[in-house]
């Protein structure tokens, strides 16, 4: 595998993972005004949505049970595990290249994503 080929399928992975979120996105925003659009809308309060969607099994759920709101935040993950997996796929890319200090330099920013992502509070 050389530089320009390696390259290119970085791009294609990371435009392939922004245009799937952005459908994903699309799709939950057309379902969640389809579903939603009689819902008279009160600002005062803050309320939010009716399952848990705080973990990734429960925006998982919801967007299994084909909810708008689920659906969005299916997307929004995708969006942010696009990167992840760019970086991820340069790891295997330099280590592929037996080029060790760029697989290295990537593996230490995978490993400090991965990290950040999981203590995220």
């Amino acid at each position: 595998m050389d530089d320009n080929r390696l390259e290119s399928m970085m791009s294609i992975l990371l435009r392939t993972g922004v245009l799937l979120a952005a459908a994903v996105v699309f799709a939950g925003g057309a379902l969640y005004i389809a579903q939603h659009h009689a819902q008279p809308v009160s600002y005062r309060t803050f309320v939010a949505g009716a399952t848990d969607t705080r973990t990734l099994s429960g925006i998982a759920a919801s967007a299994g049970h084909l909810q708008g709101e689920g659906l969005i935040q299916l997307g929004l993950v995708l969006l942010i595990a696009t990167p992840v997996a760019r970086v991820a796929f340069a790891v295997v890319g330099f280590a592929l290249e037996s080029d060790r200090l760029y697989a290295f330099v990537s593996l230490i920013v995978l490993a400090i994503l991965i990290f950040s992502l999981l203590h995220a509070t």
